[in-house]
């Protein structure tokens, strides 16, 4: 365990589903689907806290949204959220979770192989929520990929090199001041 009790941990995972609170309604208009910030802050909690301890503060974010508190992007909530268009990309933030996180545990010193492994958790994330947006929208999935994919690869190439710049600085740091430490695998 990351911490030195089940109760620091439960305040850790909150503290980090707080974070993915207050970025992921943050969120940039640009068409159907907006820029948001809820995939920089998962990668960071990774880092900081590892895949498992990560992966249930997501989901701790998601329960929050979906009871109705505006946390998703554009300051949405609830089921209907979900149902949206842009509600496989909420979903698909699991896998993304999962598979970079499987890569920070496991190469955490090594930036080409995080950047991999979030880059692959990335295409998880862009195919569950392609596949929702081209079935919510009637759409054919390439012009789906158009709106919902190919605009944001930028922007999230550059989250993936700040998150695998920051996020080990920010866990060193932590470390070094005795906070807490993720349990080696």
């Amino acid at each position: 365990m990351i911490g030195k009790s089940k109760v620091f941990n439960t305040v850790i995972i909150g503290m980090a589903a707080a974070i993915i609170c207050v970025l992921g309604p943050l969120s940039i208009p640009i068409g159907t689907v907006p820029i948001t910030f809820t995939n920089l802050a998962i990668f960071f909690i990774l880092y900081i806290l590892g895949m498992k301890m990560g992966l249930i503060s997501y989901f701790v974010y998601m329960l929050i949204g979906i009871a109705g508190l505006p946390v998703f992007s554009g300051f949405n909530g609830g089921i209907p959220s979900l149902m949206g268009r842009t509600g496989g990309y909420i979903i698909g933030f699991i896998p993304m979770a999962l598979v970079a996180g499987y890569f920070i545990d496991r190469f955490f010193d090594n930036f080409y192989l995080c950047f991999l492994g979030m880059s692959l958790g990335m295409v998880f994330c862009y195919g569950l929520g392609t596949a929702w947006l081209a079935y919510q929208s009637h759409l054919p999935f390439g012009a789906a990929l158009a709106i919902g994919v190919v605009p944001f690869i930028p922007g999230d190439i550059l989250k993936i090199v700040m998150a695998g710049f920051f996020g080990p600085r920010s866990r060193r740091r932590l470390e070094k001041a005795n906070i807490f430490s993720p349990r080696p695998l």
